[in-house]
């Protein structure tokens, strides 16, 4: 029984990244459409450097400028899903193991989550 519950939880998880891999593939994928119907007869200036938009440097402005349909902002919005997609896997992992009553992995899912929290939120 403990078995059926355990391949249940690998399933979930599995299905869970392939979604979201998934789901990343495709905003990326319509972002470069976009990107190419905006900016594809344009031709490019390898004299000087023009960096990214301020706006492309916070979430809330990808997340804003992907609402726009703003071709950037959609490619940066499907690396930052991406990017999101591990992180959710560990906190499924966490609850998951929870409910299981797996203490073990519970406390080395919660230790990978704690990391990696910190390493998004704490700037050097």
């Amino acid at each position: 029984m403990q078995a059926d519950r355990d391949h249940g939880l690998e399933m979930a998880m599995g299905r869970m990244l392939q979604i979201g891999v998934t789901a990343a593939a495709l905003v990326v994928l319509v972002g470069g459409i976009l990107y190419l119907a905006q900016f594809g007869g344009s031709r490019p200036d390898y004299q000087h450097f023009h960096g990214a938009p301020a706006a492309l440097e916070t979430v809330r402005g990808i997340v804003g400028g992907a609402g726009h349909m703003d071709s950037r902002s959609v490619i940066e919005f499907g690396i930052l899903l991406l990017i999101a997609t591990p992180v959710c896997r560990v906190i499924f992992g966490v609850v998951g193991f929870a409910l299981l009553r797996d203490r073990f992995y519970t406390a080395v899912s919660a230790i990978v989550l704690a990391i990696l929290l910190f390493s998004f939120f704490v700037r050097r």
